[in-house]
């Protein structure tokens, strides 16, 4: 599979890493089909062998062995902190084996997390990794179509969490749209968009709803095609007027009804967020220890019910009222320090060199024009969509320790470091390529670095 393959035109220069062994690009290409893909709850007889953990286990050690381990980067620098944060409450904890259970699933996506940061290493290794992860949310979406709504099983196999993810497919077909060249590309794209947003539809999740118009909101305001874009997004709307069945609708009108706010499940959601924040106001600094919320939250109820029906081991059901009261905090800040890292690494337009030097008067081409720059904008643009979908569809339901953001995170990090080498390389061809003419030399800002 080739980014030329799906009209992706590449300027070449990134496209192989010379004399470098591929085994650990190739595991964590694996590792991600084996965590979103999940053959294993396809095929049961794969559970035998703890396949996704194994691989995690191998891309460290394929890490380690590479010689290019490093841990400079703001965003693993918090995460080894929060896993060292994690690791005290173990012992702690009112349930020690679900916090030690939660702290060993976070450990292996760091593991994953570190091999997308050194194995994904140039565009061209960006382009295929993205390419494979729109391929395996194609097969789920087809699936949860198939099944109305519903996942292939373990952290998708719930409506509302397969909801989650095909919102954060929508924006990186939108985007990897954007940055075709041709028009089979761009039609198989479009495709992929139209099955994401109808996979959403195939849920009648009313979070993922609400996600999705954030979603689409986002793509319009960060696409350089405005009007273009609103015309696909037109026909996406008409697609799900014509298609989507009207029990979806008489869904989805209910949001803001009695029913819904108050005895449905909006109001149970809120009565249970309300739990939570008590439970983070009796312990702000620290929280109750991550994994803990079902197993605390019965001490907080004090005699009161839902429906006369008692809370105890519920799931906070909110990405945010997980964070706070299990992480108190020291996980919001760590985990909001991220959030905004994140969205940095992503803005590549405003991370690049504004100008390279001026030669004679013949000026360099401008970033804006350079093919790797604009797809690196673009890429960039669809990770941080991605983060969108995750942040506002999860507002509905516990996702902390699900592996998209995290997974993610690895992406906008491998992004800064690959556009960063490039420009590096690129200034550097410039300037010797003027030197080696002698032709008069007007410098200007080498280079923004990315550097924190």
């Amino acid at each position: 599979m080739t980014a030329g393959e799906f009209g992706i035109k590449s300027a070449g220069r990134q496209a192989a890493v010379p004399n470098e062994p591929k085994i650990g690009f190739y595991l964590v290409m694996l590792a991600m089909l084996f965590e979103f893909g999940r053959p294993q709850d396809i095929f049961p007889p794969l559970k035998v062998v703890p396949i996704p953990s194994l691989l995690d286990a191998s891309i460290f050690i394929a890490v380690l062995a590479s010689g290019k381990t490093t841990f400079a980067n703001l965003q693993t620098k918090l995460w080894i902190g929060l896993l060292a944060f994690m690791a005290m409450w173990v012992p702690f904890a009112n349930n020690n084996f679900w916090a030690f259970m939660t702290l060993k699933e976070m450990t292996l996506y760091f593991f994953l997390y570190l091999g997308i940061v050194t194995f994904v290493n140039t565009t061209g290794r960006m382009q295929t990794v993205i390419l494979v992860w729109l391929a395996v949310h194609a097969v789920l979406g087809v699936n949860g179509i198939l099944h109305h709504g519903q996942g292939v099983g373990g952290w998708l196999g719930d409506e509302n969490d397969f909801g989650m993810e095909m919102n954060v497919a929508v924006p990186v077909a939108f985007f990897m749209y954007q940055a075709a060249t041709t028009q089979r590309s761009k039609l198989l794209y479009m495709a992929l968009l139209g099955l994401f947003v109808m996979s959403v539809v195939a849920t009648s999740s009313r979070g993922a709803f609400l996600g999705l118009l954030a979603v689409g909101t986002y793509c319009w305001l960060y696409s350089p095609r405005k009007i273009l874009s609103l015309l696909l997004g037109v026909c996406l709307v008409g697609l799900v007027l014509i298609t989507a069945p009207q029990e979806y609708w008489d869904r989805i009108s209910s949001i803001t009804d009695d029913s819904t706010m108050e005895t449905g499940t909006a109001g149970q959601r809120m009565f249970t967020w309300g739990i939570g924040w008590e439970i983070f106001t009796a312990n702000p600094i620290l929280g109750i220890g991550q994994g803990n919320f079902p197993w605390t939250i019965g001490e907080y109820m004090g005699g009161r019910t839902w429906q006369t029906k008692s809370l105890a081991g519920r799931q906070a059901h909110s990405l945010y009222f997980t964070l706070m009261p299990e992480l108190g905090l020291v996980g919001i800040i760590i985990f909001g320090t991220m959030i905004v890292l994140n969205y940095r690494d992503t803005r590549v337009r405003q991370l690049v060199p504004l100008r390279l030097p001026k030669i004679g008067k013949r000026l360099e081409s401008e970033p804006a024009n350079d093919p790797e720059f604009v797809q690196a904008a673009l890429f960039g643009n669809a990770i941080l969509g991605g983060m969108i979908g995750y942040l506002t569809t999860s507002a509905f339901i516990s996702t902390l320790y699900y592996p998209t953001f995290w997974i993610l995170m690895g992406l906008a990090v491998a992004l800064r470091n690959t556009t960063q080498a490039y420009s590096v390389t690129r200034s550097d061809k410039s300037l010797s390529s003027s030197l080696a003419s002698n032709a008069p030399l007007e410098r200007s800002p080498r280079t923004v670095r990315f550097s924190r």
